[in-house]
């Protein structure tokens, strides 16, 4: 039994995969909102806070676009910070080029391009490709919302921004400079931001040992993997990464916790 004093929850592959909750997964956050625990949920999903609120919603489970974090929403403040008025290249789905929109100009000439983001794109082509080459031959500087290799979806998996990665830095010989998302310590410190708590005191709970669990030791928080997303129990033995507790799903977040 352990007794953090504040949850970080990851959504797919935890709470819920796709379209689909994860059994036992409403029951187990309303346990911990009645132990009176500050919890916040991070994703490295594209979609926004308010957009993930609402499908939390949809689950019965309430939430509010401040309940969670994303790693668009940690890029578009670290740009805001850094790089005020940058003129940006996205190679994305649509949600991402609808958060930067307003705050960024966005451009597909390689002249003009101050740097290059990437994410997942299920519509990648080679045009999008090559004008991302260009602008990082150029100069450009190079990020990433996520590097997640594949993204779980009902039935299986689907590469995910880490292929777009690699096919741009296997060509322009660049590295990319910053990944916003899961496990980088920016997503780790506007969670415990959001909670108010030291990382020491709290939990966090996620499907992939590259991102969540990798996130949270690199932190200082105690890590629980769960079994119903990309990581499987016999991928545990030859991990580098190994998490706390290894549990089936979020549904044993309360026995784990004494409940």
């Amino acid at each position: 039994m352990i007794q953090p004093s504040g949850i970080i929850l990851d959504l797919d592959g935890t709470v819920y995969r796709g379209d689909e909750l994860i059994p036992g997964a409403r029951r187990a956050i309303e346990w911990l909102r009645e132990q009176a625990l500050p919890l916040v949920f991070v994703t490295n999903a594209l979609e926004s806070c308010a957009e993930h609120a609402a499908k939390l919603a949809r689950f019965g489970i309430p939430a509010e676009r401040d309940d969670v974090v994303t790693a668009p929403l940690v890029l578009t403040r670290y740009l805001g910070r850094h790089m005020p008025g940058a003129t940006l290249f996205t190679i994305s789905d649509p949600p991402l080029v609808e958060q930067l929109g307003p705050s960024f100009r966005l451009s597909e000439d390689p002249n003009e391009i101050d740097a290059v983001v990437v994410s997942c794109d299920r519509t990648l082509d080679y045009r999008k490709l090559n004008v991302a080459f260009q602008a990082l031959r150029r100069g450009a500087r190079f990020f990433a919302v996520n590097a997640d290799a594949v993204c779980p979806v009902p039935g299986g998996e689907i590469p995910d921004a880490g292929a777009v990665i690699g096919a741009l830095e296997g060509s322009s010989n660049r590295k990319v400079d910053l990944v916003a998302g899961k496990p980088s310590p920016l997503m780790a410190e506007a969670a415990l931001e959001r909670l108010g708590r030291p990382a020491s005191e709290c939990l966090m709970v996620g499907d992939s040992l590259a991102t969540d669990v990798m996130m949270g030791q690199r932190a200082g928080m105690t890590t629980a993997l769960v079994l119903t997303g990309v990581t499987r129990q016999a991928d545990l033995s030859e991990a580098p990464v190994q998490p706390d507790h290894v549990l089936e799903s979020i549904a044993e977040v309360p026995r784990l916790l004494g409940g």
